[in-house]
């Protein structure tokens, strides 16, 4: 090795010296401020080969972690149990234990599968629990429904949901279908808001041809308040053999139409209120609205 003429020209001299300090305990900031070296690289050339002292070290962040990784695996614990413990990825167990030998199964592979199977069953209940305490917040803040807020929530059902007057097809009429007896609910009671008797009208089911008629029937029966001999003729969806269904099982009952008798001035009148409310978010005035 060159080295620089001067004070570093007797490099072996200052070798022997920096490696005596070394081995008596010095750091390397020690070993510098006593033979005066501030060249990092000659200094790192004087001591190679002498490790440091140990209180020189600085502790391994993972090194209490790697311990207690190693203190469970020989408990018996999988690398599974042994990440969620500790928290740390499983890729840092198995480089920690891998040299340990393999655990004894401590439970069958039905019970291991029922193990694996509990937290997720344990996270879908917490978000069932929190999905039904949303709702029932939501459905307790909306409280008691006044006439006006009735009236208002019928008219936008039926303008989603219901028969509408085109120019290329004139009808007149209030025709309403919907499979969903909270919506034929809010239905009928905005019918008895706006004092239209039952007997005014027209109901049938429409229902897949495989699904139990009349037990659908009785069921949309009951829920308009008529004998269930004053519905119409049911609609029958034919059957595509190619097609699999998926809205089986008792729960299905078809949809509900309902057909006002006469209802071409209560049609105008839906209309016209539809297009209020379209009207009336069009205003600057969103502030002062009751």
């Amino acid at each position: 090795m060159t080295h620089s003429p001067g004070k570093y020209a007797d490099f072996e001299g200052l070798r022997q010296q920096a490696i005596a300090l070394r081995r008596a305990g010095h750091s390397l900031r020690q070993i510098r401020d006593e033979l005066k070296i501030f060249n990092n690289d000659i200094l790192n050339q004087l001591v190679k080969g002498e490790p440091p002292p140990e209180w020189t070290k600085r502790p391994r962040a993972k090194d209490d972690l790697r311990e207690r990784a190693r203190e469970l695996r020989l408990q018996g614990w999988t690398y599974n149990e042994i990440q969620a413990e500790l928290g740390c990825s499983k890729s840092s167990v198995s480089l920690w234990v891998r040299d340990l030998p393999h655990p004894e199964a401590k439970c069958t592979p039905e019970e291991r599968r029922a193990r694996m199977n509990a937290g997720p069953a344990r996270l879908r209940a917490s978000q069932d629990r929190e999905r039904a305490e949303t709702k029932r917040a939501a459905a307790a803040a909306i409280g008691g429904l006044s006439d006006r807020a009735l009236f208002i929530t019928g008219v936008a059902l039926y303008w989603a949901e219901g028969t509408k007057d085109k120019p290329h097809a004139r009808r007149e009429s209030v025709e309403f279908v919907n499979s969903d007896p909270g919506v034929i609910s809010v239905f009928l009671a905005w019918l008895d808001l706006l004092d239209v008797a039952r007997d005014r009208l027209h109901c049938r089911v429409m229902i897949h041809e495989s699904a139990d008629v009349d037990a659908a029937e009785r069921y949309w029966a009951d829920l308009v308040g008529i004998d269930r001999h004053l519905l119409g003729k049911a609609v029958l969806k034919r059957h595509n053999p190619r097609t699999v269904r998926k809205n089986t099982g008792s729960a299905y009952r078809g949809c509900l139409g309902i057909k006002v008798r006469q209802g071409a001035d209560l049609y105008r009148r839906i209309e016209g209120a539809w297009y209020g409310i379209v009207g009336a978010v069009s205003e600057t005035d969103l502030g002062n609205r009751t």
